[in-house]
């Protein structure tokens, strides 16, 4: 199975690659979450901010498998432990890429290599599209979503 997102945001490829990995440019795209890593290939990473553990809720975490600055990262991914006990072995891959298109960055999204029923495979089918919603929206205006929550 495997889920795949193309958008385009009318900035620099360094723009959009800041607000994927810098600790501002996360906390407003992804929930309030800080991505933590070294970013090596064979690093662990983990989103971690509010939710069902107080402040410091990890909620989905995994290893660095490709990190190439201002054009591509990709990861495995887990859900969370207070999500799931057996996030251990729920492992899926994303990758996002960035290509320059005119003055313009296509970011695709694709998110992959889903075990067979696993549990998280539908929310996370909607729940990119809100993610992807907030980088173009934070990248373009500076400003972040408010989708009611």
């Amino acid at each position: 199975m495997e889920l795949s997102y193309v958008t385009y945001i009318g900035a620099k490829p360094e723009e959009v690659w800041n607000a994927l990995i810098s600790p501002e440019g996360t906390k407003a795209i992804f929930f309030g979450s800080v991505l933590k890593s070294t970013f090596e290939v064979g690093a662990p990473y983990e989103y971690v901010g509010p939710g069902n553990d107080g402040e410091e809720t990890v909620h989905v975490y995994g290893n660095i498998l490709a990190f190439e600055p201002f054009q591509r990262m990709s990861y495995t991914e887990h859900p969370g432990p207070s999500y799931n006990e057996n996030h251990a072995d729920l492992e899926t891959r994303v990758t996002v890429t960035l290509e320059t298109v005119g003055s313009c960055t296509r970011l695709t999204l694709v998110n992959d290599q889903w075990p067979a029923n696993h549990p998280s495979y539908e929310r996370t089918k909607d729940s990119w599209h809100y993610v992807i919603s907030s980088i173009k929206t934070y990248v373009e205006t500076g400003k972040t979503l408010d989708f009611g929550w």
